[in-house]
């Protein structure tokens, strides 16, 4: 299916407020007292889920681009992709803020102390550089091929996010949302692989 660029715009305006309505709710639910009996962890986990699920998506433009030969999905990518790191932002923040009230020595040894936190946190930082060279004057500084090797950390950031997800959940014995995360995340790394090994198109893009 092609799009015309008007066409494109506005599915990419639909899709910007699609993707803020999560943090809406969440919004909502503060001021109508509907975060339950522990609201840092019920934002935490809403946060740290809305992460992973941007990431997920953002590393599905390219499979589902090719398999579908849906070229102008390409123009949404950057923005899911900034999304993700809007979620990890406030998923970040909720854990400085209330863990900690701004407490860097504290956030910092339990960053060091708790295994889960030290793969999340350094997810959360690799994916700083990301979110700001992700516009068009960065990409002109980088240069094409710097910009994607750069972007290409995002396979990297997506897998640690499961293993946080994971770790976090092993003391809960729960591991059926991070297995189910984490075999999206696998199969659409095997799909990079096997277009850049065995396909006719060996460009795989970030």
């Amino acid at each position: 299916m092609l799009l015309n660029n008007q066409q494109v715009s506005r599915l990419k305006a639909v899709l910007f407020v699609l993707a803020l309505l999560p943090f809406i709710r969440l919004v909502s639910f503060v001021f109508l007292d509907k975060l339950g009996a522990n609201p840092v962890e019920f934002i935490t986990r809403n946060t740290g889920d809305w992460t992973l699920y941007f990431l997920c998506i953002t590393l599905a433009i390219t499979p589902a681009r090719k398999l579908f030969h849906l070229p102008w999905m390409l123009r949404m990518r950057r923005m899911l992709g900034l999304y993700a790191f809007f979620y990890a932002f406030l998923h970040f923040m909720t854990f400085l803020w209330f863990d900690h009230f701004f407490d860097l020595d504290e956030m910092w040894k339990d960053v060091i102390k708790r295994p889960f936190i030290t793969v999340g946190f350094i997810a959360f930082i690799l994916l700083i550089p990301l979110a700001l060279t992700s516009t068009n004057g960065m990409i002109k500084r980088l240069g094409g091929k710097r910009w994607q090797l750069l972007h290409k950390l995002v396979y990297l950031i997506a897998s640690l996010g499961v293993l946080h997800y994971f770790w976090m959940k092993s003391g809960k014995h729960d591991f059926s949302q991070p297995v189910l995360f984490g075999l999206i995340v696998a199969a659409l790394l095997m799909m990079r692989l096997w277009w850049r090994w065995f396909g006719r198109d060996p460009v795989v893009v970030a």
